[in-house]
């Protein structure tokens, strides 16, 4: 499903939904609970289904067997949840108008916890009874139909996003502006691609709905197709949320996509559930930006957050209306860059966002900076192109840390990636899958995993030959097409036909041209198979180039920018920004005769 896809398939049910709400004169408080639940059990499923044909092979073929498992164990076994008939989305839709439905959805999700202790006390339940008045009892079934518009072919990540779209609408209604936003799907296949979390221990200390670990699983799933890897995929997932109804909607995120974990409700800051110090495979992370009202006195102390410097202000102070004897950071930022390193494993790599502003950032919070430099943690920067993001505009940068290279010589790759990206709408914008790959294969090539820059071209030169053949076909069957050009009456339709074939062979074309420049992109940046700089792009900077820098990590100081040749002499130029110039006055007195035309004519009318 495409970024506009989505966001259509957003509006229409949150414009259907909300409808229903004003109706019913339920506030957004009351009616937020039971619609996430609706959500959720109709991605439950759908997983549910596609699942279920394993699931009724393996019990024909235990049948009879002295190792007969109950249904429910090889349900769980195989989509990590069951789903007996009662809790299933279409029994509840086929219920007629006249039954109880809130009882039965409470039933469905007192069923669903039963077989999954995980959700204990997560799934909403009681509240179905709210959408009730003496009047009117047609709510619940209502709303059933409304999701039921839910695709069959949604993924679980769609369903991160679209869960998270409702919360925020809720939180706007409510007037708490907002809400929890969703970290960009493609920006998270980023990180993923990058850091490459294939099995063992994964940890997001502000996980909000758990996307970060759906596209981890993703990932998996992917990579071990490409290895023809049979072996059980190997992920724990552990998170952390201090939203108890963010905290709700990660554990049916897990849930719904099979994946082993759990979710804590916890503040990050003060808590720290998992004892994350040195635990973790990987870390991947999307934390909230530029808070400035962390206690200092509860987290200096603490080795998650000191081991590379604590940022603080030169003398106390305190927020506007704080005790003037608290004693808070300036700034959280350095915290979570902290956490960050301090949580992985001698062997572990960790991938976060993070405002721009933190790669340049002065007084103590540079001083932790040039630490974590030194100590050759920070393995690679990236800057992201603007727009990225749902709701928030402020641009951002990735962080990317490898403890292996830890004591090593520090090498710090930056990557500029503002000019990468497609426009999705005015105000959005997205990597493609190809961005994502030719990006990661830039990590890849400075890792000196240059089979992998093969492996690529060779997939994008088999997807180009594909539609070049696919594109060669459709040709000659326009072209027999056009030779049979029929008798007047069957004109109209024989144009059709040939306008949507003649429309098909253009788009074959197309994409065989688009993976064709993919090829010629990569191939003109690493000609030579393995990494160099790229001017505008890429740049591997030693310490010593960094500190010339004074310690920045601002992408755009290093890789530099491409200067086109415009081709012309001094004189050439000049002559060109005086016509320019002369066009430009000609427009603006014809734009202000024109307005003063307009307005005599008005004038004229009253």
């Amino acid at each position: 499903m495409t970024a506009t896809q989505l966001k259509e398939l957003e509006d229409t049910l949150w414009s259907a939904a909300d409808k229903l709400r004003a109706e019913s004169n339920l506030k957004s408080s009351e009616y937020a609970t039971p619609i996430l639940g609706l959500i959720f059990l109709r991605f439950a499923s759908i997983r549910y289904q596609r699942v279920k044909p394993e699931i009724e092979a393996e019990l024909k073929a235990q049948a009879n067997s002295r190792m007969q498992q109950p249904e429910a164990e090889i349900a769980i076994a195989k989509c990590g949840f069951y789903l007996p008939p009662e809790a299933q989305y279409d029994y509840l839709l086929s219920l007629p108008e006249e039954a109880d439905i809130a009882k039965a959805i409470k039933h469905a999700m007192e069923a669903i916890e039963q077989y999954k202790p995980e959700l204990l006390d997560s799934l909403p339940k009681d509240e179905y009874f709210k959408l009730y008045t003496t009047e009117d009892r047609s709510l619940p079934k209502s709303l059933l139909k409304i999701f039921a518009n839910i695709p069959e072919d949604a993924s679980g990540d769609v369903f991160g996003k679209v869960y998270e779209y409702f919360l925020a609408e809720f939180a706007l209604a409510e007037g708490q502006g907002g809400g929890e936003f969703f970290t960009p799907t493609s920006v998270v296949k980023l990180m993923v691609e990058v850091i490459e979390p294939y099995q063992g221990t994964i940890f997001d200390p502000a996980c909000g709905s758990g996307g970060m670990f759906v596209q981890s699983s993703y990932f998996v799933d992917r990579r071990r197709a490409e290895l023809h890897d049979t072996d059980t995929k190997d992920l724990m997932v552990y998170g952390v949320e201090k939203t108890a109804d963010t905290v709700k909607l990660a554990r049916m995120n897990l849930a719904v996509n099979g994946l082993r974990g759990e979710i804590r409700p916890a503040n990050s800051y003060y808590e720290d559930p998992y004892d994350s110090l040195g635990r973790f495979d990987y870390v991947l992370a999307n934390p909230p930006f530029n808070v400035d009202d962390v206690n200092l006195d509860r987290v200096k102390h603490q080795p998650r957050f000191n081991a590379y410097g604590i940022p603080q202000n030169k003398g106390k102070s305190s927020k506007k209306g704080q005790d003037k004897d608290v004693n808070t950071v300036p700034n959280a930022n350095y915290l979570w860059i902290n956490l960050f390193a301090t949580s992985l494993k001698p062997t572990g790599r960790a991938a976060l966002v993070m405002a721009n502003s933190a790669s340049d950032a002065r007084n103590s919070e540079a001083d932790i900076r040039q630490n974590l430099i030194r100590s050759g943690v920070i393995d690679a920067m990236l800057t992201l192109p603007k727009n990225m993001f749902y709701t928030v505009t402020l641009p951002a940068t990735l962080w990317f840390f490898d403890k292996s290279r830890a004591g090593t010589e520090p090498k710090i790759l930056f990557v500029d990636a503002r000019n990468t990206f497609r426009q999705v709408t005015r105000a959005l914008r997205e990597f493609t899958p190809e961005h994502i790959q030719n990006i990661a294969v830039i990590f890849r090539l400075f890792r000196g995993e240059t089979e992998r820059l093969s492996s690529l071209l060779q997939q994008y030169e088999e997807q180009a030959t594909d539609f070049a053949q696919q594109a060669q076909a459709q040709a000659e069957l326009l072209a027999q097409l056009q030779a049979d050009k029929p008798a007047d009456k069957a004109l109209k339709p024989w144009e059709k036909q040939v306008e949507e074939a003649s429309k098909q062979h253009q788009t074959l074309l197309e994409q065989a041209q688009y993976f064709q420049a993919q090829i010629a992109w990569l191939q003109e940046r690493f000609p030579n198979g393995v990494y160099e700089d790229v001017t505008g792009l890429c740049k591997a900077a030693s310490l010593a180039e960094i500190e010339e820098q004074d310690w920045s990590l601002n992408p755009g100081r290093y890789v530099g920018v491409v200067i086109e040749e415009d081709g012309l002499t001094e004189e050439e130029f000049l002559r060109e920004m005086k016509e320019r110039h002369d066009l430009l006055t000609f427009l603006s007195e014809k734009s202000n005769k024109l307005s003063e035309s307009i307005k005599n004519n008005f004038d004229n009318l009253l």
